[in-house]
């Protein structure tokens, strides 16, 4: 990226870049904001693949699809990367044809990308395969070395968890469990919640201490306002 804006005089580059730290802090947390900056960099300097690619990425944060799909192509065009691809399909997937999805997901660029990309581009088939009703073969795209691999990878846990949530609403629920328990085991930075998935398999349910905290609260003004009728009560009477 760095590399890319070398590109622009100085001052311009500097204000990109400026809009471009911004976009990754806050896209997370604040999709909207992150999306906003992406636009003024996308107005400084368009012709920057960084900055088509950052702009696709804020846009897909918020769910504007066709907009995501149109940066990502760009960037594309302009780097002849293929890294991009699954989120691509991605965004074919929420503009409604996953079948679409499906057909990148059997495109030679499919071959050129890394291992990180080749999983989440079956992620992605195994959810173009689950939007079209055909489970057993979201649950087939998902069988791989990788879901197999006892080596734990950037990936394992969102694997895992797709293979045992799919298995899932196949109606296959103890191997569910079973993929569960291992996407908790691999699922180091909480990236996906995975164990609570698997306590409600178990039948375990989880309670808010602080809506428990309220609960109590209330009872005891309840209480305390039955007291002080009572000796109201009482006083009428010797009165």
């Amino acid at each position: 990226m760095r590399q890319e804006l070398m590109s622009l005089p100085k001052g311009l580059a500097d204000d990109v870049s400026r809009n471009l730290v911004m976009v990754a802090r806050l896209i997370d947390e604040d999709p909207e904001g992150a999306y906003g900056y992406s636009r003024v960099a996308l107005r400084l300097a368009s012709r920057v693949a960084a900055v088509r690619e950052a702009a696709g990425f804020a846009a897909y944060a918020t769910q504007k699809y066709s907009e995501a799909l149109a940066e990502f192509r760009a960037a594309r065009r302009m780097t002849g990367h293929a890294d991009l691809w699954p989120m691509m399909a991605d965004c074919e997937r929420g503009l409604g044809r996953p079948e679409k999805a499906v057909e990148m997901a059997g495109a030679p660029e499919v071959k050129k990308l890394d291992k990180a990309g080749q999983v989440e581009m079956r992620l992605v088939a195994a959810g173009a395969r689950r939007d079209l009703d055909q489970l057993d073969a979201a649950i087939v795209t998902l069988q791989s070395p990788e879901l197999a691999s006892n080596s734990a990878q950037p990936w394992s846990a969102r694997l895992r968890y797709a293979y045992a949530d799919a298995l899932l609403a196949a109606g296959r629920e103890g191997e569910a469990r079973e993929w569960f328990a291992k996407a908790v085991e691999s699922d180091k930075d909480g990236s996906t919640d995975a164990s609570v998935r698997l306590a409600e398999l178990d039948g375990v349910e989880f309670v808010d201490a602080l809506d428990e905290d309220d609960e109590s609260a209330e009872d005891d003004d309840s209480s305390e306002g039955g007291s002080a009728d009572s000796t109201v009560d009482k006083d009428d009477l010797e009165g």
